[in-house]
């Protein structure tokens, strides 16, 4: 019998999809069903407000993942006036992560491991992450020993350039950088996730991909915060490698 995850605002399923490969029963919940093109969440998908379960539900489970909305923490740490004057984001969506474990290790009468994961910028509302891969901060039951991040260097334009012809773009998102994308011919969306990426080329043009192209609210920005936004596979694989009984 195949052990049972629960994966919380699963998105497109960066979680689900390193679970799948190692074996695991995924359940994911979100309040929407995330499809952009082909990419759509892998597993069963339950459309409903992760506020309203309640974790006894989830007393069958082996493992719960999370990855709560961070876009309110994202555009605080951003470098601009108008961000640092906002209050304190709301942490109700973050706190529920640690609810829902508490009453399923509490139903269940053993202990559920939960592993969340947000932005760097979230450190400052939640607390301190226990560990990062690139981007991807983590925080819950993580474990001691984690895969290390390769460092890559963030290259001048003008290098990058240099390095892949006239034509190539430069990248300076980590996040990006760390899920595999260093190029935007790499991804199939355009747009921008979580406030954080940037595309340059020399003479101040713009790339087509480039998010300022895009309202914030259009389909193609959405599709491509969803996909920034995505759990390496690295990362969810080894979790679900740690955690499988």
């Amino acid at each position: 019998m195949k052990p049972l995850a629960i994966d919380l605002y699963c998105g497109l399923g960066g979680w689900t999809e390193g679970l799948l490969a190692e074996g695991w029963q995924v359940v994911g919940f979100d309040i929407k069903r995330h499809v952009y093109g082909e990419h759509r969440y892998p597993a069963q998908l339950v459309l409903q407000d992760v506020l309203t379960l309640h974790g006894s539900q989830f007393k069958d489970a082996d493992l719960i993942v999370a990855s709560p909305p961070c876009q309110a923490y994202s555009y605080r740490a951003m470098p601009w006036s108008r961000a640092k004057a906002l209050p304190p984001p709301d942490n109700t969506l973050f706190e529920a992560c640690f609810r829902i474990q508490r009453e399923a290790s509490e139903a269940a009468g053993r202990h559920i491991p939960l592993i969340v994961e947000n932005v760097r910028g979230a450190q400052k509302w939640v607390g301190r992450s226990r560990w990062n891969f690139g981007s991807f901060h983590l925080w819950g039951d993580v474990p001691a020993l984690m895969p290390m991040t390769k460092h890559q260097p963030i290259l001048k334009p003008q290098e990058y350039q240099r390095r892949h012809g006239t034509g190539s773009w430069f990248a300076i998102d980590m996040k990006s950088k760390r899920a595999g994308i260093t190029n935007p011919s790499d991804i199939s969306v355009k747009g921008m996730g979580c406030g954080s990426v940037s595309w340059h080329q020399g003479k101040g043009q713009r790339h087509p991909n480039d998010p300022r192209n895009y309202f914030s609210t259009s389909p193609a920005r959405k599709a491509a915060s969803a996909m920034i936004a995505k759990i390496p596979l690295t990362l969810s694989r080894y979790i679900a490698v740690t955690f499988k009984p």
